[in-house]
């Protein structure tokens, strides 16, 4: 790996939070703030098959929104058809997941980058392989910090504080929350912000709300995330 990279590992309180939606949104950030970021996913389960070729649906959206002059295809290691956990769409596919070439494909493309945002699948303890090799795993395995998407809305604070507990008790760093599908005129959104805020102890570094098309974010604080 470009030992210069900064890298930022984007997790979620769970499946379908918004992870690719706030990923391609940060990139984009990113980019246009003048910093070379680049993006990352080491495995992808619900691609699209399309005239036989498989279409990595989540990096392209990345690659897309943020202009990122790169193949989608050249932004993951593993990408699977079923919509399934890793562990099971690559027992299905016949296919074993190496975490030493997830290791190798990170470094080498983090070789045309400044600033490398990965992003996940699931949440933090989605399985990766069928020998309990989770989510959290990887992300020691790659060194990495993590900044955790969560929904704005109710059930929030359950999801926030295990999501948080779990991690902390790996010695990962959190460097933030974000709140997608965020309501600012709701009550029980705002009280969602203030309450994790105040029971975790970390920041909410931005709100995103439905069908927003910029992250709204300092851009000085959001390098920050990366170091």
């Amino acid at each position: 790996m470009n030992k210069h990279t900064k890298s930022l590992f984007i997790t979620a309180t769970g499946t379908d939070i918004g992870k690719t939606y706030i990923s391609g949104l940060i990139v984009k950030k990113m980019r246009e703030s003048g910093f070379n970021c680049g993006y990352y996913k080491p495995v992808l389960s619900g691609a699209i098959l399309q005239n036989g070729i498989m279409i990595p649906g989540d990096c392209k959206h990345v690659v897309d929104v943020s202009g990122l002059k790169i193949e989608p295809a050249k932004c993951l290691s593993y990408c699977f058809e079923e919509a399934v956990s890793p562990h099971l769409a690559s027992k299905r596919a016949g296919v074993n997941i190496g975490i030493n070439k997830i290791k190798s494909d990170y470094a080498n493309l983090s070789k045309e980058f400044d600033y490398m945002l990965i992003e996940g699948a699931g949440g933090i303890t989605c399985p990766i392989k069928d020998d309990k090799y989770l989510m959290w795993n990887l992300i020691k395995d790659l060194e990495v910090n993590v900044l955790i998407v969560a929904d704005g809305g109710l059930g929030t604070i359950n999801s926030v504080l295990t999501t948080v507990e779990y991690i902390e008790k790996r010695d990962i760093k959190i460097q933030g929350l974000v709140l997608n599908n965020y309501d600012k005129s709701s009550f029980m959104h705002r009280d969602n912000l203030e309450m994790v805020e105040k029971m975790t102890g970390y920041k909410v570094v931005s709100t995103v709300k439905k069908n927003e098309i910029d992250i709204d974010i300092d851009k000085n604080i959001l390098k920050g995330l990366f170091e």
